[in-house]
């Protein structure tokens, strides 16, 4: 039987859901992400209820649940450029076609902001993210940063044309 994925902006009522599916990626893969599961776990149900709110988050859902998560925003450090954060697929859902859509939504979030190029950073150590993104048209622009929470941590910057 063939999965029915499909992903659509998050609301407030996916508080929990988003809070579900940020937690399980902090676990499964700390180093790709700002914030640890530590700290994101002791948010309190009204700020998950504002982040669902406020923030540009799209979820992936497959059969009707929730099994990855992607944001769209700005980069305060490089004015004028759209981004994709916080992209995570379950590993049940990986392969099912969620991500591709993840990434269309946030790609289409950026065009309709006028963006020519979406931007993100990817864990230099995370492989299997690199090969996603590659296969998805980004392109490593041979800049790296280091995470503020972590300097152990090297973040490679890729770039995807939109137009």
């Amino acid at each position: 039987m063939t999965s029915r994925c499909l992903v659509r902006s998050a609301s407030v009522r996916d508080a929990k859901a988003l809070r579900n599916i940020r937690l399980e990626a902090l676990a499964d893969t700390p180093e790709a992400y700002g914030s640890t599961y530590e700290e994101s776990a002791k948010w309190s149900k009204l700020k998950w209820r504002w982040i669902a709110k406020s923030w540009n988050y799209y979820l992936g859902e497959c059969d009707g649940v929730v099994c990855g998560m992607a944001s769209g925003g700005t980069n305060e450090d490089h004015p004028g450029t759209w981004w994709l954060y916080g992209m995570y697929v379950t590993p049940s859902a990986r392969g099912s076609g969620v991500a591709d859509l993840l990434v269309e939504r946030v790609s289409s979030w950026a065009r309709a902001q006028g963006a020519s190029e979406l931007f993100l950073h990817v864990t230099a150590s995370v492989g299997r993210a690199r090969a996603f993104y590659a296969k998805m048209g980004f392109r490593e622009n041979g800049a790296t940063i280091v995470m503020e929470r972590d300097p152990s941590i090297t973040l490679v910057t890729m770039v995807r044309s939109l137009v």
